[in-house]
């Protein structure tokens, strides 16, 4: 491949792994507005987010392992189709349940994109080429979150909520074209797995049987669980509670998100002197206690917005650390099927964020439900990772730290 073409290629599937979380973070400046014209809770607009995540993570069960079977190009293509009508059709959603119902839609076209994206890059490149390859994408994964708020504000600042679809339905025909006219067929047919529906089946029980497995992913989720009550819950915190505007809203987003990339770059350093484990131990621990500290200082005021901010940002930071290092513990057990084992990592991960979301809303939209949901998140994770998993019965080679690295 050349150098043109490994350019070309990066910028396709960062765009493709880049909807997902365009999808869910552009739309966040717009949830109060949304809750005032149709006079809803904010719980229940808080449902159409988790629309969005439990369509990701379904969405990422099937298409996987049918992706496997049939080749990328067909069933990446249809989701994105499936994602711009779903776009197009939230314009002019006429209520909320509506809504909610076509977000389910816009994140199963989503997840197409998303785990099509990465299984392209496991179809094309293998140990130190996939690593730089999914190195660079990392960064676009971490910009998107940043970007996708103040995006949203912007497009608030021109027109209504119903903008932001446009935008997304706009860039949907941008990607779909891109990637029809430079994205070649990356799984030849007798590389396809033609078990059908028994040898998915099949492929599923053999990942549910291991404990270590099914822990590391439940780690995973639980540490999403936490970054997606932050996601959930903070336009309504920042907004109302504290008074920011959409824009204002946008950057101390941004903030956080800058603070989970640095962690997820630190990680690359921090693999030289200790192992995926070690990491994943202590940034879970850390995030636990941090999360005590941001579920304090909600409570009590103490601080105000800076007492909110700095240990929220540091449970964001400890999040990025365990977010490289569970799924590549979990996804080094099964080589044999990483195609379906990290379908079944990324559904657990978006399907545990999504019931995140609607519990920031039942505790209301304050500091202290946001707050609370982040550390029952971190601290349960703690749990999961020493009663199920057993990380000091893991056993860690070369090829887990490259992976986790990047």
């Amino acid at each position: 491949m050349t150098t043109r073409q490994r350019f070309k290629l990066v910028l396709v599937l960062g765009a493709l792994i880049a909807i997902g979380p365009l999808t869910i973070d552009m739309y966040l400046p717009s949830l109060p507005a949304i809750t005032g014209e149709w006079e809803a809770t904010a719980a229940a607009v808080q449902l159409t987010l988790t629309g969005t995540l439990l369509g990701l993570g379904l969405g990422q069960l099937v298409i996987g392992p049918l992706s496997d079977a049939l080749g990328r190009r067909t069933p990446l293509l249809a989701g994105i189709g499936v994602h711009i009508l779903a776009s197009v059709l939230c314009v002019i959603a006429p209520n909320l349940a509506v809504l909610g119902g076509l977000r389910v839609l816009q994140g199963l076209g989503a997840a197409a994109s998303m785990v099509i994206g990465m299984a392209i890059v496991r179809d094309l490149f293998t140990g130190l080429d996939a690593a730089k390859l999914i190195s660079r994408l990392m960064l676009v994964m971490g910009a998107a979150p940043i970007l996708a708020p103040t995006i949203g504000g912007i497009v608030l600042n021109w027109t209504s909520w119903r903008g932001v679809f446009v935008v997304l339905a706009l860039f949907g025909v941008g990607i779909i074209t891109f990637a029809a006219l430079t994205l070649p067929e990356t799984l030849p047919v007798q590389r396809r797995r033609n078990g059908g529906v028994v040898g998915t089946l099949r492929d599923y029980r053999r990942l549910f049987t291991d404990r270590a497995y099914i822990g590391l992913i439940l780690v995973a989720g639980l540490a999403m669980a936490a970054l997606f009550a932050y996601v959930a819950g903070s336009s309504f915190v920042f907004q109302e509670q504290y008074g920011l505007t959409e824009q204002q809203f946008g950057f101390v987003f941004g903030g956080g998100a800058v603070g989970l990339i640095a962690a997820t770059q630190a990680n690359v350093r921090l693999l030289r002197r200790w192992t995926p484990s070690q990491i994943l131990t202590t940034a879970l621990a850390f995030g636990a206690v941090m999360g005590g500290v941001l579920l304090l200082n909600a409570a009590t005021g103490f601080g105000g917005l800076v007492g909110i901010l700095a240990p929220l940002w540091l449970v964001l930071a400890a999040a990025g650390l365990a977010f490289p290092n569970a799924p590549a513990l979990a996804l080094s057990r099964h080589g044999e099927a990483a195609g379906t084992a990290a379908a079944l990592l990324g559904a657990v991960q978006f399907g545990v964020g999504a019931l995140s979301a609607p519990l920031v809303g039942v505790l209301g939209t304050g500091a202290v439900g946001m707050a609370a949901v982040i550390a029952g998140g971190m601290l349960a994770a703690n749990v999961v990772l020493f009663l199920i998993a057993r990380p000091w019965q893991i056993v860690v080679d070369d090829n887990v730290a490259v992976a986790a690295a990047h």
